[in-house]
């Protein structure tokens, strides 16, 4: 064996509790998939140390971009993300190599009390550092009559979580996913319905990247990838792209695919743009059928992202968003 092969492969991961146990996750499938041991390289991204809100600084790969430098770099061989955190504009020297199996795409809802969204007095406090969830809290706070006040907070799972069980906020509105991969999904007081808070794009999944020169780990990667899972979150980012709208917008997707036993035939997406308060919101959805083929089902996911996203614009949905992304 080549001292190459041999030696360990390096998958970079941010530090925090959630993405080390997430991308060691993805470890645990690269070792099995190479047959050569996998070291996690921690590296702290410009996203973990800034404590301005996302919407301020930018959002739009302050989680990604010193793990990409890192690839580039030759530092480490394989980045583990999650998807919703990457810009949707692909850079030609780093492949998208996988998209595993998506975890559960909606928000958690973690209450005092037990409380559920709809059981949260007037004036109740919920946390969350996310425009998109604001938008869609407040239009559903304003739905019920309720006076519910959103407040940005930043920070890992346990600050979040902390706010509740201190008594600051009565409620936080967390990634399920990421509950779920850390063991904590139990303290989740209500798994929000997409039909009323929509998830971010691509939330709920994983990428993961390397080099595009590196064409043999490219193809050994690709075998985590889950084509459904692709397909979907390619409907969902291309909405987002389509509006010019960065990470940290506004903007909710989620797209599900339908079939029949193991054939998929049929892709259904829904958007949402909404001004943070809650006053004006812009929903859409759109179904169309889906080939068989993974390549030509990405392609017409694709598809169906822009022409939702064109309907969304036609509708207004570019005034709601502030400043978007170019």
């Amino acid at each position: 064996m080549s001292t190459n092969a041999s030696r360990p492969l390096r998958l970079g991961t941010r530090r925090s509790k959630l993405a080390t146990a997430q991308s060691g996750q993805v470890a645990e499938r690269v070792r099995q998939l190479t047959g050569r041991p996998v070291e996690l390289v921690e590296i702290t991204t410009y996203g973990d140390v800034s404590r301005e809100h996302l919407s301020r600084i930018g959002g739009t790969g302050v989680f990604v971009s010193a793990l990409r430098d890192a690839l580039l770099g030759g530092e480490i061989d394989i980045a583990v993300h999650s998807l919703k955190d990457l810009p949707t504009a692909q850079p030609p020297r780093l492949a998208l190599a996988a998209v595993p199996v998506r975890e559960d795409p909606r928000d958690a809802l973690i209450a005092r009390d037990g409380l559920t969204f709809e059981q949260l007095p007037d004036g109740a406090r919920v946390g969350t550092g996310s425009p998109r969830r604001m938008a869609q809290l407040n239009a559903w706070a304003r739905v019920l009559g309720r006076d519910i006040k959103t407040v940005p907070i930043r920070g890992n799972v346990d600050t979040r979580i902390g706010y509740v069980r201190s008594g600051e906020l009565d409620a936080v509105v967390l990634a399920a996913a990421g509950l779920k991969r850390i063991g904590r999904i139990d303290e989740a007081t209500e798994l929000l319905d997409p039909g009323t808070v929509l998830p971010a794009p691509g939330q709920g999944a994983l990428a993961v990247e390397c080099a595009a020169a590196r064409t043999d780990l490219v193809a050994q990667l690709a075998e985590l990838d889950d084509p459904h899972t692709r397909a979907a979150v390619t409907a969902e980012r291309t909405l987002l792209s389509a509006l010019e709208a960065g990470c940290s917008a506004p903007v909710g997707a989620l797209a599900e695919l339908a079939g029949d036993g193991q054939d998929v035939t049929e892709l259904h997406l829904r958007g949402v743009v909404g001004t943070t308060d809650g006053t004006t919101l812009v929903q859409l959805s759109t179904t169309g059928r889906v080939p068989a083929s993974a390549a030509e089902a990405v392609s017409r996911a694709q598809a169906m992202g822009r022409e939702l996203a064109d309907e969304m614009l036609a509708k207004g949905a570019a005034g709601l968003m502030g400043e978007r992304a170019h």
